[in-house]
């Protein structure tokens, strides 16, 4: 599938870029460059319309990133070392290996072994900053969830985080001490603040509200991280007035 894949490779990244934050600086997969034969209001405007493709996840250019989202099972590193070595040995360029977790498995010794493999990248999901709300939310601590973002950059990987407020929950606080633990690690990691809505078990749980979010934002710019996205905006920025104030607060570039 990965040598497959690159066939159809329509921007080549450095392995710096290879996450998922930097990919709406490109593009922000409206197709209606393909569709309307126009740009949308966020595009970028830094790709030609024949560089967007339609895939199964919807319109954008076919990035030189291999990634594995859904399903963690970091836990069981030899699997990501042994796809990570069968990716590099079946692709002709430079594909990078990603990988979506929520940081449960990213154990020092399991770390080593998925750098020795050559996997480049981890999106990192940290869900809470207290362990008491953490351990209602998954079940468990996240001592070493907290630790990892230095254990991954100490190892040379790179980096991107991104945390849910989540109302009564992870609220403004929760997400400051976040952003200021990242911080102190390296005010360079992209950081991307995601809306909440409700689904499965939290479904009385209401969604952020643009204020909220607005106010988080500033928060984590505050706390000293410089490459801060917001998402899931169609969850909070509902009328043409939403959209304005987010976008005179944050800046079209830092809408994800």
């Amino acid at each position: 599938m990965a040598s497959d894949y690159e066939l159809t490779v329509t921007v080549r990244e450095p392995r710096e870029r290879a996450t998922m934050w930097h990919a709406t600086d490109l593009c922000h997969h409206c197709g209606l460059c393909v569709t309307a034969g126009v740009r949308g209001d966020l595009c970028p405007a830094k790709l030609h319309p024949e560089q967007i493709l339609l895939s199964p996840q919807g319109y954008g250019p076919a990035r030189n990133i291999i990634s594995f989202t859904g399903g963690d099972i970091g836990c069981r590193a030899e699997f990501y070392v042994q796809a990570a070595e069968k990716i590099r040995a079946a692709c002709t360029g430079d594909m990078w290996v990603l990988l979506e977790t929520n940081g449960y498995g990213l154990t020092p010794k399991n770390l080593d072994l998925m750098a020795s493999a050559g996997l480049d990248s981890f999106w990192l999901d940290i869900k809470a900053y207290e362990d008491e709300t953490y351990r209602k939310l998954c079940g468990t601590t996240n001592k070493w969830i907290l630790q990892a973002p230095e254990w991954i950059v100490d190892r040379g990987f790179v980096l991107e985080v991104l945390s849910l407020l989540i109302p009564g929950w992870v609220e403004m606080d929760q997400i400051s001490k976040i952003a200021q633990h990242l911080s102190c690690i390296d005010q360079q990691i992209p950081f991307t603040l995601l809306a909440f809505f409700p689904e499965y078990k939290l479904r009385q749980t209401r969604a952020p509200t643009l204020d909220e979010m607005l106010r988080a934002y500033i928060a984590v710019k505050d706390a000293g991280l410089r490459n801060v996205k917001v998402g899931n905006c169609h969850i909070f920025a509902r009328t043409e007035e939403d959209w304005e104030l987010l976008t005179a607060t944050v800046g079209k570039n830092s809408i994800g």
